[in-house]
């Protein structure tokens, strides 16, 4: 065996026998890992499935079923006579190595005439119409989505509009919503059934058409629970649906399920994977706890996952819905495509249980599918390609290296610390020291960035309640954005202001 092939050894592979989660999926996890650290490189052969399951302690099928998943991801490649590799592909599709649309290249706008490729197609045009400001948070890097995966996608769509019904089915069409339960399955530990899946524009159609169904059910006004400090759109949102909303008190570690109330909740807002803006996971006992809670008042979990595939150390968490039920379970789960692929899509999805998806269909059947088949289409073919999950990988090397970048701007502004970040779009500056003085110099930095168009925004308007934690101040910056020279340049900005003020 040449050195290039030559397995590596001594890989970080540990399972954990008493997790509910199976041992060929930790396996995987673990692997997936190893090759997103670079640990293993493209076109080293892992372990031979015996060789593991000897040092695991495991049958070697187990080990099997981990690597034939890495196989259909894309992970891993199967070598006639060198065993199995890290597929060699990945080098290929690595930052700035020239597929799709190079880092260089920068996003292309509605009607633009990309270099030498004629005018852009309505796929291409899709990917980044509106550049946000440099810092805004939430704002993905778009650039690297146009591949020829992309475009293969939108060919098929546009295709099979000769075929096929122009409208697609109220509640998501069927093979998107296969794509998008694999893709749960796969991507965020959650195994459930195509039929819990409908197909939304997003997190917000979400959420309204949720809070519409259960207020249907109520005969009054729903009192939904908010995480405070959180989301203030999923906060308008709820508001603008009819509810009265409830400030519930998070942490560093996410909602302190210890504070919620008994008896006055119809509905709770939470992102347990990655908190927003804090950007704490929801710990085990803590999630249980919610759970047990929620089933005892009756409140419905909608469960924002918020930038959880985006996650820098280890692999995403699974959701909160996993450890529900599927047939009688309270845990409502809203995603959307627009961090992980592009906000132009407008297209996102609703995992519910068979109980609360009795109450949800007939709304949505009454008002209508809100995306359009040519889109479903697409995304169901690009989802079946693989290509989302490596798009992801590579995404997520980028956004490591941006967040990198914050640290090292930032790094000594007196007063200011750039708080631990797992993952997500975003980057949380605390100013510390005196309460007063640390919001009053939050009110001056956003009061000088805004003339400059930087996209800050200021940590406390992340609150709703009045009596919040006075001390905690600061910033919220996105590392998004397709410009790397831009965001650099917004950094420097940035740190000159921090230093004035």
């Amino acid at each position: 065996m040449s050195a290039r092939t030559r397995a590596v050894s001594g890989l970080p592979v540990h399972i954990d026998r008493s997790s509910s989660s199976p041992l060929p999926v930790q396996i995987a996890a673990a692997l997936r890992e190893a090759i997103d650290a670079s640990l293993i490189r493209p076109g080293e052969a892992v372990p031979a499935t015996r060789d593991l399951s000897r040092r695991l302690g495991v049958a070697r099928g187990v080990v099997v079923a981990a690597y034939e998943q890495l196989i259909a991801e894309g992970y891993l490649a199967a070598s006639q006579g060198r065993g199995t590799l890290v597929h060699p592909d990945l080098a290929r599709t690595s930052p700035g190595a020239g597929v799709g649309v190079s880092a260089a290249r920068p996003a292309i706008p509605v009607g633009a005439r990309p270099d030498g490729d004629g005018d852009a197609t309505e796929a291409e045009a899709l990917v980044g119409a509106v550049r946000p400001a440099a810092l805004a948070p939430g704002a993905p890097i778009t650039e690297g989505v146009v591949s020829p995966a992309w475009r293969s996608a939108w060919r098929e769509a546009a295709a099979s509009l000769e075929v096929a019904e122009t409208v697609a089915p109220p509640l998501g069409d069927p093979s998107l919503r296969r794509e998008i339960a694999e893709h749960l399955r796969r991507m965020r530990g959650t195994p459930r059934a195509a039929a819990d899946v409908l197909v939304t524009a997003g997190t917000r159609d979400g959420l309204w058409l949720l809070l519409t169904a259960l207020g249907a059910t109520r005969g009054r006004t729903l009192a939904v629970g908010v995480e405070d400090p959180g989301l203030p759109s999923l906060r308008g949102a709820a508001s603008r649906a009819g509810a009265s909303i409830v400030a519930l008190p998070a942490d560093a570690l996410g909602l302190d399920t210890a504070r919620l109330p008994d008896g006055m909740l119809d509905a709770v807002i939470v992102t347990p994977s990655h908190q927003y803006p804090l950007g704490g996971s929801l710990p085990l006992a803590r999630r249980r706890e919610l759970l047990a809670w929620a089933h005892r008042n009756g409140v419905v979990i909608i469960e924002d996952d918020f930038d959880s595939e985006l996650r820098y150390t280890g692999t995403p968490l699974p959701t909160l819905a996993a450890l529900d039920d599927a047939e009688r379970g309270v845990v409502v789960l809203l995603g959307t495509f627009s961090r992980t692929i592009t906000p132009a899509l407008s297209a996102g999805y609703l995992l519910a249980p068979a109980g609360l998806r009795a109450l949800i269909e007939p709304v949505r059947r009454d008002l209508g599918g809100p995306v359009s088949s040519v889109v479903q289409s697409a995304l169901a073919a690009y989802l079946a390609s693989g290509e989302l999950r490596r798009h992801t990988v590579r995404m997520l090397r980028r956004y490591a290296v941006r967040r990198d970048l914050v640290s090292e701007r930032l790094a000594g502004a007196e007063h200011a610390r750039v708080r631990p970040m797992d993952g997500g779009l975003h980057a949380v500056i605390e100013f510390s020291g005196d309460p007063e003085r640390a919001r009053r110099r939050e009110a001056d930095v956003i009061a000088e960035a805004e003339p400059m168009r930087l996209g800050v925004q200021a940590l406390g308007r992340y609150w709703q309640r009045t009596d919040r934690d006075a001390g905690m101040a600061g910033l919220v910056i996105g590392v998004g954005g397709d410009d790397d020279a831009a965001f650099d340049a917004a950094l420097r900005e940035l740190r000159a202001i921090l230093d004035r003020v």
